[in-house]
């Protein structure tokens, strides 16, 4: 028996005292709400109205029964409504803020094909990571390392010149003679790189090889570190997507080999599961990922 509907039923037929005009407020025909009320009645054991009269006249059995069908009436209303509101909620999905528009609008149509309404919001790897543990969004696209990675995005060096090589070493940083300490070109590491297994090998041998502190460092914005490089000469941590879109020369990087590394992450792993399958694709696209792990050095030249 639909408990629920035949609750309705008698509530309306209740409140306003016939079973035409209650099944009229019920929008269901007359017959249908008077077969409910009869079940209802059959499945609760007692009769809910007097039909010895042209009116619906309850019962004092129907007087008891009928707050609580009231409730429950309500009770499924509200459960209808919240349901309808989840549907048609967006999930709120953090993504990197290299992500390009185009690239986030594909994303979101390939959510709507699966049937999810995506609201971005872009953020430092940091704040990706705590906009979800503080629950602001449903999921994250989070930076790990490499080699645990769903999609991974080598990483080389932009230049507004061309650098003539393949590779690019970090020892090639070292100032030359006659020039001051301090005043060599310097490797700038976007915010989305500011992350362990990315900037502290470059650190590393930043300290290794006696550089500058200020030759490797962390860039405030990634316009920031842009402007360094097209107006100063600087270069920059970038992926060859990147170099492209700012219409810089690009090469891979020799030595340390770094690479951007992500995952999916949700409130539980069974929804990451399932947002993982329907936008692998796409988000693959907007990460500028690779399918597997490149090889260090696979592009060279200039990238425009």
């Amino acid at each position: 028996m639909d408990l629920v509907g035949a609750c309705r039923a008698f509530v309306h037929v209740s409140d306003r005292g016939g079973f035409t005009q209650g099944a009229a407020a019920a929008r269901i025909p007359q017959p249908v709400a008077s077969r409910r009320v009869a079940a209802l009645e059959r499945h609760l054991g007692g009769r809910l109205f007097d039909r010895s009269t042209r009116r619906a006249v309850l019962t004092p059995f129907g007087r008891e029964v009928l707050p609580a069908a009231r409730r429950l009436v309500r009770l499924a209303e509200e459960l209808e409504y919240d349901a309808e509101r989840a549907r048609h909620s967006p999930l709120r999905l953090a993504v990197p803020e290299t992500c390009a528009t185009r690239d986030l609008a594909a994303l979101g149509a390939a959510g709507r094909d699966a049937g999810l309404r995506l609201d971005f919001r872009q953020a430092p790897p940091q704040a990706r990571a705590a906009a979800l543990r503080d629950r602001e969004v449903r999921a994250a696209v989070v930076a790990v390392p490499a080699e645990v990675a769903e999609w991974t995005v080598p990483l080389g060096v932009g230049s507004a010149v061309g650098l003539g090589v393949r590779l690019f070493f970090v020892e090639t940083l070292r100032v030359g003679r006659g020039e001051r300490a301090g005043g060599g070109r310097r490797l700038w590491i976007q915010p989305e790189d500011d992350v362990p297994h990315v900037r502290d090998p470059l650190l590393r041998a930043r300290d290794a090889l006696g550089l500058a502190p200020a030759q490797v460092g962390v860039a405030s914005s990634l316009a920031d570190a842009a402007t360094e490089v097209l107006a100063g000469g600087d270069l920059l941590l970038c992926t060859e997507g990147q170099a492209e879109e700012l219409g810089l020369y690009w090469c891979g990087l020799g030595e340390p080999v770094v690479a951007r590394g992500y995952d999916l992450v949700a409130e539980g792993p069974d929804e990451a599961e399932w947002l993982r399958a329907p936008l692998s694709a796409a988000l693959a696209h907007c990460l500028d990922a690779a399918p597997a792990p490149a090889a260090p050095g696979s592009g060279s030249g200039r990238v425009s």
